[in-house]
């Protein structure tokens, strides 16, 4: 029998984030930061996406049943009408696949951006409370290699206080 691992999101913050990417903060009134995430993609032939995204929320606690990567690039987004979002991340295993004991739990405001880097192992876009609208960039070749997925074969449930 498989012991349930309930996890306990906390606020983000950009040193925690570091080792999965950048936190992208609004920049102070009037001004402007450049170069706050580290785009980038692996191979030529790879075309800049920014698409816009829709999010639900689920039901809390949630139940995480898969996470995804993008290995060829890095994965942004910024919220355009969000209260608050959910990030789970965690680094690959040895073998390639999402090392899930070391899985962490962010809640995201809505004027806070995020930029995983490539090929971090990611839960998809998930809003708190209320449906969200995203900005989202990432270089791709519309191929099945730009996202691999990986089921959670263990039950893994992350609270929001």
């Amino acid at each position: 029998m498989t012991t349930l691992r309930t996890i306990t999101a906390r606020p983000i913050d950009a040193a925690a984030f570091a080792p999965f990417g950048q936190l992208l903060e609004q920049p102070a009134s009037g001004s402007r930061d450049d170069y706050v995430g580290k785009i980038e993609a692996d191979q030529t032939g790879r075309r800049a996406n920014l698409a816009v995204i829709r999010a639900t929320p689920r039901p809390l606690p949630l139940h995480i049943d898969a996470m995804e990567r993008h290995p060829h690039s890095s994965q942004a987004f910024m919220p355009l009408a969000v209260e608050r979002y959910l990030v789970l991340v965690c680094p690959s295993e040895a073998n390639g696949k999402p090392d899930l004991d070391r899985l962490e739990a962010f809640i995201c405001r809505g004027g806070q951006g995020i930029n995983y880097n490539r090929g971090t192992w990611h839960h998809p876009m998930t809003t708190i409370g209320a449906p969200g609208t995203f900005t989202m960039l990432m270089w791709d070749d519309m191929s099945p290699r730009d996202t691999e997925w990986s089921k959670v074969d263990r039950p893994i449930v992350v609270s929001v206080d």
